[in-house]
């Protein structure tokens, strides 16, 4: 995926954040190989080391990939004097939140795999609401407050395939050919991207419609109101606007008419 992106931004900076399952050295290494900045969690048990010192003169053989073993995360996360920083990041909703971080670099090692070099951070939550959790980077200059930013930023995506499951039915198809396979999720992530730009502008630069109920209140809308406000405009114009020249229909009252067209899209 990422070397299509990279072939068509080649002059773009490019930061992969990836969920935990996705965190390994291989993937790492790739995307360093394609100017591409990793982001993730971080295993509590990942092999850390130190660089490699300098060759002794006149030793003879291929020259160390790593040096010692770093102490392991869990070790610092249960030190005493781990010298803990407290920074204000850009929190989930909107708002700022401040956290305890202890920095670090090192070379992330794998058998049979080339170390890669690694910034991980530990965040803590001075509340103690929040379990504490290690992430990394492969961009050595990033600081820790823009780390846990692209981690932040990801939970869009998340919210995109939970709002696509649940409204578009994104992993409800059971497909057998192949073809199928790769074309149903692609094509209904198209059509979320596409209600969301006619729901914009639809909405003409105005605030999408946000229904309110007795007991759910929200101020920001969702996708599902963008679906709604879509569905609104096609029953609209296909019930009240291209009316034939005879009748099809007994008479029903416009303003009934108006009040279920604005009902069915939010039931539907």
């Amino acid at each position: 995926m990422m070397k299509p992106v990279r072939r068509w931004l080649p002059g773009h900076r490019l930061v992969l954040v990836v969920d935990g399952g996705f965190a390994a050295v291989s993937l790492a290494l790739a995307c360093i190989t394609q100017q591409v900045v990793m982001v993730s969690r971080l295993r509590w048990d990942a092999a850390l080391y130190h660089p490699p010192g300098p060759q002794p003169p006149g030793k003879r053989g291929p020259k160390p990939r790593k040096g010692m073993r770093q102490r392991s995360l869990q070790a610092w996360a249960e030190r005493a004097d781990t010298p803990w920083e407290t920074v204000a990041v850009d929190w989930y909703g909107g708002q700022r939140k401040h956290l305890w971080v202890f920095s670090h670099t090192a070379l992330w090692y794998t058998p049979r795999l080339p170390p890669v070099a690694i910034r991980y951070v530990l965040v803590a939550d001075p509340e103690g609401k929040l379990r504490m959790e290690a992430f990394f980077c492969t961009d050595l200059q990033a600081t820790p407050e823009q780390i846990l930013s692209w981690v932040v930023m990801r939970w869009s995506v998340e919210v995109t395939f939970e709002e696509a499951r649940a409204h578009l039915g994104v992993e409800t198809p059971r497909p057998w050919s192949d073809q199928a396979i790769a074309r149903t999720t692609p094509v209904l992530l198209a059509l979320f991207s596409i209600a969301t730009v006619l729901a914009l502008q639809l909405s003409q630069g105005g605030q999408i419609p946000v229904p309110v109920t007795a007991w759910y209140r929200k101020v920001e809308p969702t996708f599902a109101d963008c679906l709604a406000l879509v569905r609104w405009h096609l029953w609209r114009t296909r019930y009240v606007v291209n009316s034939n020249a005879e009748a099809e229909l007994m008479q029903f009252p416009r303003e009934a008419l108006e009040l279920l067209i604005h009902g069915f899209p939010l039931a539907a």
